[in-house]
């Protein structure tokens, strides 16, 4: 018997492509690393492109930026102007503790809130078992919370167990008070969420409150000339709507963030995806992606000269010339299809000249001059920039597989420029990675607040490490991060 009349036809399944963004944010990889990341399937090895790659003025009148139709390209090789920055950061006068750094960032009144929330919901939940949790509960709740992150042992309860009790957990706090107000832990009133479909309703209710806070610290910190937008993904692969798959990522299932960082990790701005994404406030609508960036750079004082990094899931034309007329330069890797009119040497012609290779071109739309680089290292890429062009070029040294030695490769200043002050964003990554809180939970928005607590943590330590180095103090006397995320919590006792 055929196993098809047995089991039946296998039911049709359409899958749904998520747009993912697989970009590296550094262009230029050796052959040896590409090729193993072939093997492995993280990039795609016939693939003929790379997707890597305080004086308070009057805001300007919105932009009225026409969509980007066929350019009039041409090739030059000239030397665009940077506009010099009119920002600068102040110098601190003192630095201060890291704890102080995060105490300006997540202030009392946010704890006195989740307290006020969490003693509501346990009310809600059983009017005859009130938690009575106070704020300094809360914050021993937390601080205890960055310490399991610190330490790493694998089970929470295993910080109060007789052959693995760790005393400055188990001091401060009883396993079951703990554990109820892990249970309890709210931010918002259920009550007054606004329905689903109903005008208002927002899917980020539960945590709202904390984010709202959090925006407001980050975009009162003084802002750099170097920024960076790209996005952050939070893993979790529990049961949520908002969860996305990324399958290019290393972290392939979470929430996804768009971040807007200084090019040392310093978050200014953040949007937390949630589907749609509508045109920003006295902008015009440019795309998805496009209102991404347009949108995280509103916090940015306009006609500063700041510059902006993005890559190519971000990068286009219309997006450029609209950062440009609020005086915002930029920068980004950019996929070929958002050049109209665009037409460079094809890949094989170029990779017959050598690594080094490259052309430019320049255009104008709306008045705003626009350069495109192609370059041709181990692989093309293709950048975008208002501001920057391909001269004055440098040098760097490539590992040449055939010649099985080092050689000399012309590099094109915008790609310099480009991965000089691209990664912010990733930095910040790899330094919230390394101390993550990993309380387990089934409630979808716990991820949520930790990863906000260790962002916290790890924008505390930057802002300190910015200070120290302002102050020039030695590195080596400076606090590390682990030294900031195991501080202990209050050894102060609470009742069960």
């Amino acid at each position: 018997m055929k196993p098809s009349l047995f089991y039946g036809k296998a039911e049709m399944r359409v899958q749904v492509a998520i747009p993912s963004h697989d970009s590296e944010d550094e262009i230029g990889i050796s052959d040896e690393e590409y090729e193993r990341q072939a093997e492995l399937g993280l990039v795609d090895a016939e693939q003929e492109e790379t997707d890597e790659v305080e004086v308070q003025e009057a805001a300007p009148a919105p932009p009225e930026v026409g969509k980007a139709r066929n350019l009039n390209w041409k090739k030059r090789r000239t030397i665009l102007p940077v506009p010099k920055w009119k920002g600068a950061v102040p110098n601190p006068t003192m630095v201060r503790e890291p704890i102080q750094y995060f105490e300006g960032l997540l202030r009392r009144e946010v704890f006195e809130d989740v307290a006020k929330q969490t003693n509501l919901y346990a009310v809600q939940q059983d009017p005859s078992k009130p938690l009575n949790a106070s704020t300094e509960e809360i914050q021993q709740f937390f601080g205890i919370c960055l310490y399991m992150s610190a330490v790493g042992l694998p089970y929470t309860r295993m910080y109060w167990g007789l052959d693995t009790r760790v005393n400055k957990v188990a001091d401060v706090m009883s396993l079951s008070r703990w554990e109820s107000i892990k249970r309890f832990l709210h931010f918002s009133d259920n009550n007054e969420q606004v329905a689903e479909g109903q005008p208002g309703y927002d899917k980020l209710f539960k945590v709202r409150p904390l984010m709202n806070s959090l925006l407001k610290s980050f975009q009162d910190i003084p802002v750099n000339e170097m920024l960076c937008v790209d996005e952050q993904i939070v893993p979790f692969k529990g049961r949520s709507g908002l969860k996305t798959y990324n399958p290019k990522k290393p972290k392939k299932w979470g929430y996804k963030i768009f971040v807007l960082a200084d090019q040392h990790g310093i978050v200014h701005n953040f949007e937390f995806y949630t589907g749609a994404v509508p045109a920003a406030e006295g902008m015009p609508d440019i795309g998805a992606s496009g209102n991404v960036v347009l949108r995280l750079a509103s916090v940015i004082t306009a006609n500063m000269s700041h510059k902006l990094f993005y890559d190519n899931w971000f990068c286009g034309v219309d997006l450029q010339v609209s950062l440009e007329k609020l005086k915002i330069h930029s920068v980004g890797t950019v996929r070929s299809n958002r050049l109209a009119g665009c037409v460079f040497t094809e890949d094989k012609a170029m990779k017959a000249k050598g690594r080094g290779t490259f052309e430019e071109m320049e255009a104008k739309h709306d008045g705003v001059t626009l350069k495109a680089v192609k370059w041709f290292d181990n692989r093309p890429v293709t950048l975008l920039s208002t501001f920057a062009a391909a001269n004055p070029t440098s040098t760097v040294q490539r590992w040449d597989k055939k010649a099985k030695q080092m050689v000399t490769v012309v590099r094109p200043n915008i790609v310099a420029v480009y991965n000089k002050c691209m990664g912010g964003v990733d930095l910040l990554d790899s330094l919230i990675a390394l101390y993550r809180t990993k309380i387990r939970s089934k409630k979808w928005y716990h991820r949520i607040v930790f990863h906000f607590f260790d962002l916290t943590v790890v924008q505390a330590w930057l802002l300190y490490r910015r200070d120290s180095d302002a102050m020039r103090i030695p590195h080596k006397t400076q606090l590390s991060l682990l030294q900031l995320a195991a501080c202990p919590p209050s050894t102060k006792q609470h009742p069960s």
